[in-house]
C-alpha cells in the first residue's frame, strides 16, 4: 500500500479541523447568554489547541511527500464540517460543536487505518493523539447540555 491512501485521508483530518477551528472561532466571538463568559473561554481554549493541531496535521502531509491544501476552496470540498450559525443560542452551539467533534473523530480513524496498514507509527502517533482530544472535548461538551 503506498501513502496516498493516508494522505488524502489526512487531507480530509486537515479540512475538517480547520473548518472545525473556524466554527469553534465563531462561536467563541458570538455565544450570547447568561453562559457567555464560561463558554466563551472554552472555546476560546478549543480554538487555540486547533489552531496548532492543524499546523501538525500539515506538516505531517508535508512530511509525506504531498502539499498541504490552505485554502478554502479546497476546505470547504473536502470538509464533512457545516458552516456554523453566528446567531444560534448558546446550547445549539454547545450541540453542534459536540456533533462535530464525533464527525473529525470519524475522519482521523479513518485516516488511523491507513497509517496503521502502512506502519507509519509517528503519524498514528499523531492520529491517537487527535482521536484522544478530539473524544475529551466531546465529552466535555456532551456534559455541557
Amino acid at each position: 500500500m503506498s501513502n496516498d491512501n493516508l494522505t488524502k485521508a489526512l487531507k480530509i483530518v486537515l479540512a475538517d479541523s480547520y473548518a472545525l477551528y473556524l466554527k469553534t472561532h465563531n462561536y467563541h466571538w458570538n455565544v450570547e447568554g447568561e453562559r457567555f463568559f464560561s463558554l466563551h473561554n472554552f472555546f476560546e481554549v478549543q480554538y487555540t489547541e486547533l489552531a496548532i493541531a492543524v499546523d501538525e496535521i500539515a506538516e505531517t502531509i508535508r512530511q509525506l511527500g504531498q502539499k498541504a491544501p490552505g485554502s478554502f476552496k479546497v476546505f470547504s470540498e473536502l470538509t464533512n464540517i457545516k458552516d456554523g450559525n453566528e446567531n444560534a443560542n448558546a446550547g445549539d452551539m454547545v450541540n453542534d460543536l459536540a456533533k462535530d467533534q464525533a464527525i473529525v473523530m470519524k475522519s482521523i480513524s479513518a485516516a488511523l487505518n491507513f497509517a496503521q496498514e502502512l506502519e507509519d507509527e509517528a503519524t498514528t502517533g499523531l492520529l491517537v493523539d487527535r482521536l484522544t482530544i478530539h473524544r475529551k472535548t466531546k465529552w466535555m461538551l456532551e456534559s455541557m447540555k
